[in-house]
């Protein structure tokens, strides 16, 4: 590994894999401050050519041969859920930190191995990103350790979208391959409710819905969760592309874009244009990075507004909160009023933000191994609770680390996450 030692360094930072999860934090790699993007690998030879040209670094074939590469801090590990484990092991071999996308793995053992690998190499693992890491959700979380308000003694949180119906490889549509809802949605509200919760969660009942034969897998979820601190949590789910939440958050879509609410059913027709499984995977392949028809505007560079998750509301002694796309609501005894953040400068700018403090500043990460392991602990009890129809109690659970606020008014660390604000001044 490089020395960290100076101030002003920043960190080199290799992609495994250029596909939707690349493309979601493409601008936030691009232009965080603090961050080089210095190389990347995929199979694709149309992606590894569009990434060369794009940011003029090299672009390999294998993960192996990225992570190979002396000159990298660090790797971001995008790949397909069924090889977060194995590409990791790589990574931390090589001795590269790692941030390794959601769902951190298909299985608690993996998960596991992943950790012993980065606790023996020495190096930091982050999990994310998830909507855990959304500005709104941490401002919340700050808030609540603040004590103001009083404990947390309920939590709801409710997300509908079209998540089902856009193009799929088999394998997304395969539960135990890693496909569905469970492995793929539920882990951004899970992070958010064991975050704004305390982190640790006692035990699960849940059910899960699987409705079209057509996309065998499941599609929705509702889930009660209880905390060792006695507060509880319930969370619903449906990617069937029906009613869409965002019409309660002010029609700001999950990437914190205007969306437009004319454009309904938009995913249910241009799926209707494929003939079965073999031309939706082609499909697909042309609308990720490197494809002949890249949506347009998916992940927007310059998003207005915040990142959300549906619906979210924190019940405390006195008062409730929610986390919006525009900041954080306070329902408190005696008035109403919006806690705003400034928009962002940098979209899910907060990922990057964790993972170079941890590196270049040597800062505990909040998102790391043992978080994440936890979080997919949640998911897994989620899937056994709904199959075998009872509770499930949790033994793997990690806190929220530190009592230290995880997220700051207006940065004065002086990370640009945000544009500054005059409405932020102190209160």
């Amino acid at each position: 590994m490089a020395d960290h030692g100076t101030a002003d360094r920043r960190l080199r930072l290799g992609i495994a894999g250029l596909g939707r999860g690349f493309m979601a934090m493409r601008a936030t790699l691009s232009r965080h401050p603090r961050v080089v993007l210095a190389g990347a690998a995929d199979p694709r030879e149309e992606a590894r050519r569009r990434f060369a040209a794009d940011c003029g670094a090299p672009a390999h074939a294998t993960v192996e041969e990225l992570c190979a590469d002396p000159t990298l801090d660090a790797v971001y590990v995008a790949t397909p859920h069924q090889f977060h484990a194995a590409h990791v092991a790589l990574a931390a071999a090589a001795g590269k930190h790692i941030l390794v996308e959601k769902p951190m793995a298909l299985t608690l053992e993996e998960a596991g191995a992943m950790i012993a690998a980065a606790d023996a190499a020495g190096v930091h693992l982050i999990v994310g990103h998830t909507h855990g890491f959304d500005a709104p959700i941490l401002r919340a979380r700050d808030l609540i350790a603040g004590g103001e308000y009083g404990a947390v003694r309920m939590i709801t949180a409710m997300d509908y979208t079209d998540f089902l119906y856009r193009p799929r490889r088999p394998e997304e549509l395969a539960t135990e391959r890693g496909g569905g809802v469970m492995f793929n949605q539920a882990p951004h509200q899970v992070d958010v409710v064991r975050l704004l919760g305390g982190g640790l969660v006692r035990s699960v009942r849940a059910v899960t819905g699987a409705w079209d034969q057509a996309r065998p897998t499941e599609g929705a979820y509702s889930a009660l969760l209880t905390f060792e601190n006695g507060a509880v949590a319930t969370l619903t789910y449906s990617g069937y592309a029906h009613f869409d939440s965002d019409e309660f958050c002010g029609w700001v879509g999950e990437s914190g874009q205007p969306k437009d609410p004319e454009r309904y059913g938009q995913a249910r027709r241009l799926l209707g244009r494929v003939a079965g499984p073999d031309d939706e995977a082609a499909f697909k392949s042309t609308r990720i990075y490197g494809g002949a028809d890249e949506p347009p505007g998916a992940f927007p560079d310059d998003p207005p507004f915040h990142q959300h998750f549906g619906v979210v509301v924190v019940s405390c002694d006195r008062a409730d909160l929610r986390p919006t796309p525009r900041g954080v609501l306070v329902y408190g005894d005696a008035d109403r009023h919006l806690d705003p953040l400034p928009p962002p400068t940098v979209p899910r700018a907060e990922v990057l933000d964790e993972l170079c403090a941890a590196v270049l500043d040597g800062r505990p990460p909040v998102h790391g191994g043992a978080w994440g392991l936890a979080t997919l602990e949640v998911c897994l009890a989620m899937l056994r609770s709904a199959r075998e129809g009872r509770e499930v109690t949790l033994s793997r659970q990690v806190a929220v680390p530190g009592n230290a606020p995880i997220f700051s008014r207006g940065r004065p660390d002086g990370v640009p996450g945000m544009a500054a604000s005059p409405e932020l001044g102190s209160r």
